[in-house]
């Protein structure tokens, strides 16, 4: 994965992950100020549609970085952030899908299941990610290590 590969997953990350997370405080947490009001924050409609409207780059660069990166150190036994990534993989696909699915559901409880499911794989997939960062790319003894070369 190049740099900017990398810097364009963070900030993915930062933002379709930015806005999930505060658009969910607003819809589930926020106390309306009008009683009779649905929405829970002013912002939570403008928040929502700019989560939707982002989700796709997220999408795009996660499948990106499959064949390069996830696939190919996959391939060559590579331990170092081997959970984490796993973890990556398997929230993945359920965080996606769900997400689409919540837009199209018709029954209100399959719109709660598919939001339970796509708070859960999101909140997990935050949680892999942030840890994936924050464990070293490379033990010492394979600083000149290239996967690409």
């Amino acid at each position: 994965m190049t740099r900017f590969e990398a810097w364009l997953h963070h900030i993915a990350n930062l933002l379709v992950g930015g806005t999930g997370l505060v658009y969910g405080w607003m819809r589930y947490f926020a106390v309306p100020e009008d009683p009779f009001s649905i929405v829970g924050h002013p912002a939570q409609p403008a928040l929502q549609h700019a989560h939707l409207l982002l989700a796709p780059l997220l999408i795009f660069v996660s499948g990106m970085a499959w064949p390069m990166h996830a696939w190919m150190r996959m391939r060559m036994g590579f331990p170092l952030r081997r959970k984490t990534g796993l973890a990556l993989m398997i929230t993945l696909f359920p965080m996606i899908v769900s997400g689409y699915l919540i837009q199209v559901a018709v029954d209100a409880d399959w719109r709660n299941i598919w939001a339970w499911v796509h708070g859960i794989s999101s909140c997990l997939w935050i949680l892999a990610y942030l840890v994936h960062q924050f464990i070293p790319a490379q033990p010492p003894e394979f600083e000149d290590y290239e996967p690409h070369a």
